[in-house]
């Protein structure tokens, strides 16, 4: 049985720790190396949690408010679509903090979870992105793989979050940009694919020759 990894290269390309770490950096100046290493933790281990949950529990919703999957890949390949072109610009994919909601953040004693792992990390894009393919997992052994993915996103977040002061040396702020843009350009050829997918369920005289 071959494994699909586009769930994985999909969430990796969403998610990009790495254009995190300048904003790990800024809300991490003032704490110390175990606060800092504490942190870490936190936010790997709330993307994590994040994943799994709508990857469980996301249909669940939908149905509960009676919204087909065609619809929600349209609105979610809508939505990646939009990141993708933040992410053109060199913003990262999820940045949907106000200005408020960031100098809240900063404020507090432990920004782990807020803003750095929701909204920054796991935020719309990336919870629709788990929905759309927890409905294409058909067997246990399928929606194990994408809640290890799950494991996967937690560990290169660790990993990106851990090395945040070596990474924006050697790339700089030019480099963490080329490469957020380069994941946006992957990012929107797989939003059009799962707008797609749901427009072609909605409209099979699409999919006519």
């Amino acid at each position: 049985m071959s494994v699909d990894f586009k769930p994985l290269i999909s969430l990796l390309v969403v998610v990009n720790p790495i254009a995190c770490v300048p904003f790990f950096i800024h809300y991490t100046k003032d704490l110390s190396a175990v606060e800092r290493a504490r942190t870490i933790r936190i936010t790997a281990f709330s993307a994590f949690v994040v994943i799994a949950v709508c990857a469980l529990m996301g249909m669940s919703v939908l149905e509960f408010f009676g919204i087909s999957l065609a619809s929600f890949q349209v609105g979610g390949g809508l939505l990646l679509m939009t990141s993708a072109l933040a992410m053109l610009n060199a913003q990262p994919a999820e940045a949907k903090s106000t200005v408020d909601e960031v100098q809240d953040a900063a404020a507090r004693a432990s920004i782990a979870v807020v803003p750095l792992a929701i909204p920054l990390l796991t935020g719309p894009a990336s919870m629709s992105t788990v929905v759309i393919y927890a409905e294409k997992a058909k067997t246990f052994v399928q929606m194990g793989t994408l809640i290890g993915y799950g494991v996967v996103i937690a560990l290169a977040t660790w990993v990106c979050l851990s090395l945040a002061h070596p990474i924006a040396r050697v790339l700089g702020k030019t480099g963490i940009n080329v490469m957020t843009r380069l994941m946006g350009l992957i990012l929107t050829a797989l939003a059009v694919e799962v707008m797609a997918d749901g427009l072609h369920t909605l409209f099979p005289v699409l999919g006519k020759p």
